[in-house]
């Protein structure tokens, strides 16, 4: 699906500016997610409704930082209009660039997202945003203004493929168009996430091209984006982290209606009840509460019969990212011995991007494991950012297995720095 704003008329929207809300309220229950009547005939990235919030560590702890919502006009996998939500953070200062950080919300329940779980107020002990905002924050102490979109859309659509790209782009054009950031079209801008968000960032990479020409990226940082969610979820079930695949049909189900059909054929009544249960679940709960949960115990069919099935077969080809290269340079982090994502499916999907003809730096890390990685590579991907910013000469592709990626004097500064945010963020707050 191609977007050519700079061809396209353009059409004045009348924008709807909301007050500051003290109770943070479930979007399913908060009338500033409702897309006005006639959205659909707004451009992709249009902003509806604007308000200030104010935002918190786990719900409770102020970050003393400007803030505010974005409702914005977008589209789901199959081109249908439909209305999500970033929340933009601009410090004091503001450097001007912008950066896109998708967080791994991975999951179906509306706590999950980043509009609700980052908001002071917020009741959603167990979702991942909560704890990646740590990182959002230290990024925001460099002066970037920051973008942190819904990527799921509206309806939680974990798991679908190009649609994180879509809500994720479409954030960005938003957030360059409120005038409160003072960007501006030509404002570069970078990519990041991890793991779920890293997933979620590759489609956004990836679509860019041919989606939002228009926007100035300058890179993209994947941290453990999942490589190939088929080879995840079969390698999953039955373990500890059993919960994610769980998640996945739960939020592809939503997206693809013969995934719907042949769940509801051959899924039991136990199963269902587990399907309908981890909807109102965030991430960690479901986590704890479905580790080692077999779904071979709860289809009618073995689970080989069923994954063989030419519908699920489609689907798992669907939501595999690297087929398509990024326009821009990557950086790629992954842990060799992660217990969650395979380093042998991240190293595919670094192949496909590399034999589409994209940009690919590379690096692997031998002694973390999948939750440590991301905090102690942020220090190396914030510099890679911040040169990208620069404007810097990128170094040649390359694959490497380093030790660790906290190994240098330069990420060493950077985790005191880090501790520092930290220590901050759960106390008295940052001030941005």
């Amino acid at each position: 699906m191609s977007v050519d704003r700079s061809m396209a008329d353009e059409q004045s929207w009348p924008l709807e500016q909301w007050p500051s809300c003290e109770d943070a309220t479930r979007p399913e229950n908060d009338p500033f997610y409702a897309a006005p009547e006639g959205y659909e005939a707004a451009l992709p990235g249009t902003i509806l409704k604007v308000r200030p919030v104010e935002v918190a560590m786990f719900g409770h702890v102020r970050q003393r930082v400007d803030a505010w919502q974005l409702l914005y006009r977008t589209a789901d996998l199959g081109g249908v209009p439909q209305a999500s939500v970033t929340t933009v953070l601009r410090p004091q200062n503001a450097e001007p660039v912008l950066l896109s950080y998708q967080c791994a919300i991975d999951g179906v329940a509306s706590s999950c997202f980043p509009s609700y779980a980052l908001r002071r107020g917020s009741k959603a002990l167990g979702a991942v945003p909560q704890f990646e905002f740590l990182l959002v924050l230290h990024a925001l102490r460099r002066g970037w203004t920051i973008s942190i979109p819904d990527h799921e859309g509206p309806d939680g659509h974990w798991g679908s493929p190009q649609e994180p790209g879509f809500c994720t782009l479409d954030a960005i054009r938003a957030a360059l168009s409120f005038e409160s950031l003072e960007l501006h079209e030509s404002t570069p801008v970078a990519l990041w996430g991890y793991s779920g968000g890293g997933l979620a960032t590759s489609w956004a990479a990836e679509m860019a091209p041919e989606y939002a020409p228009e926007l100035e990226l300058v890179g993209a940082a994947l941290g453990s984006p999942v490589g190939d969610p088929g080879s995840a979820f079969t390698r999953l079930n039955a373990t500890l982290h059993a919960a994610l695949p769980t998640l996945v049909v739960a939020g592809l189900r939503r997206t693809y209606p013969d995934l719907d059909r042949v769940v509801r054929q051959y899924v039991n009544e136990d199963g269902m009840r587990i399907l309908d249960s981890v909807e109102s679940m965030t991430t960690v709960r479901a986590v704890r509460r479905l580790a080692r949960h077999d779904l071979d115990n709860y289809i009618d069919i073995p689970l080989a019969d069923l994954l063989a099935l030419p519908e699920i077969v489609q689907v798992f080809q669907d939501i595999q990212p690297g087929r398509t290269a990024p326009s821009v340079p990557l950086l790629v982090v992954q842990a060799v011995h992660d217990q969650i994502i395979a380093v042998d499916d991240v190293d595919g999907q670094v192949d496909r991007y590399l034999e589409a003809g994209a940009h690919v730096t590379y690096l692997r890390d031998r002694l973390s494991e999948h939750l440590s990685l991301h905090p102690l590579s942020a220090p190396l991907t914030l510099d890679w950012l911040a040169d990208r910013f620069a404007g810097l000469p990128v170094a040649e592709p390359a694959t490497r297995t380093v030790w660790s990626t906290a190994f240098s004097f330069a990420a060493v500064r950077g985790l005191m720095s880090l501790t520092w945010t930290t220590a901050r963020a759960l106390t008295v707050g940052v001030r941005a």
